[in-house]
């Protein structure tokens, strides 16, 4: 009897550390969805579903172990029904039950669908059970179709954008981004422009005056061909 005790109580402990590895893990993902939606990447979403898959794979092999008790055969019978608050239930449930009292006890220790649940799983067995072997078959082979095609699509296309994104990290870079960045900002905002010196304008002499250019301004080297009002125009007749 002690030694049946001994593996009910290493059996629960291993279950129990099993559920809470897994529980963290479906607790860090539902937080990085609500929190960190803007910056999660498919990739690290794929990554925690494999942890989560790979912990539950582990969870059922510890239960189905050859020495794991057979826990359906066990009962689990509540010593003490209490409406006051119980402050070991509350932390062993991280506060999801206060106090074990008669309301909560038959949901907490229920080890079958609620009657709502089970009646409707009943009627689509019975629903199941009429179908003829054949149509069955037949349906059975129409979805594995789809599925195996929907599969080979998104394994096609995995392929190419790994390929793509294969290709253009080999590619060689025709630029260097330092200096484009630095013509960018040179022509749209004058960065790094030097401001060219601009000579001083000739002293007149005296009695004499000369026109020259304005102070901080260069002179036009353009020259300008103007011609006398008093030319009649060719096609003005």
């Amino acid at each position: 009897m002690q030694r049946e005790e001994k593996q009910l109580e290493a059996a629960l402990e291993a279950l129990l550390q099993r559920i809470n590895d897994l529980k963290t893990s479906i607790r860090t993902l539902l937080f990085r969805l609500e929190n960190e939606y803007a910056s999660l990447s498919w990739p690290s979403v794929l990554d925690s579903y494999a942890v989560i898959s790979g912990q539950m794979n582990t969870l059922l092999k510890v239960m189905k172990n050859d020495k794991t008790p057979l826990l359906r055969n066990l009962i689990v019978l509540p010593l003490v029904l209490s409406p006051d608050p119980d402050e070991e239930l509350k932390q062993a449930t991280e506060g999801r039950v206060v106090a074990f009292s008669h309301d909560i006890t038959p949901d907490m220790l229920r080890t079958k669908p609620d009657p709502e649940v089970e009646q409707r799983q009943n009627q689509f067995e019975q629903r199941a059970s009429q179908v003829p072997p054949e149509t069955a078959q037949k349906q059975i082979n129409a979805l594995n179709k789809v599925v195996n095609h929907v599969l080979d699509q998104i394994t096609h296309s995995r392929e190419d954008w790994e390929n793509e994104a294969t290709v253009r990290a080999a590619a060689t870079q025709t630029c260097v981004i330092a200096d484009t960045q630095a013509l960018i900002a040179a022509v749209g905002l004058g960065k790094s422009l030097k401001t060219m010196p601009v000579a001083a304008p000739a002293q007149p002499g005296p009695g004499r005056a000369q026109a020259g250019p304005a102070p901080g301004k260069t002179t036009s080297t353009i020259k300008t061909t103007i011609k006398a009002a008093s030319q009649v125009h060719p096609y003005n007749r």
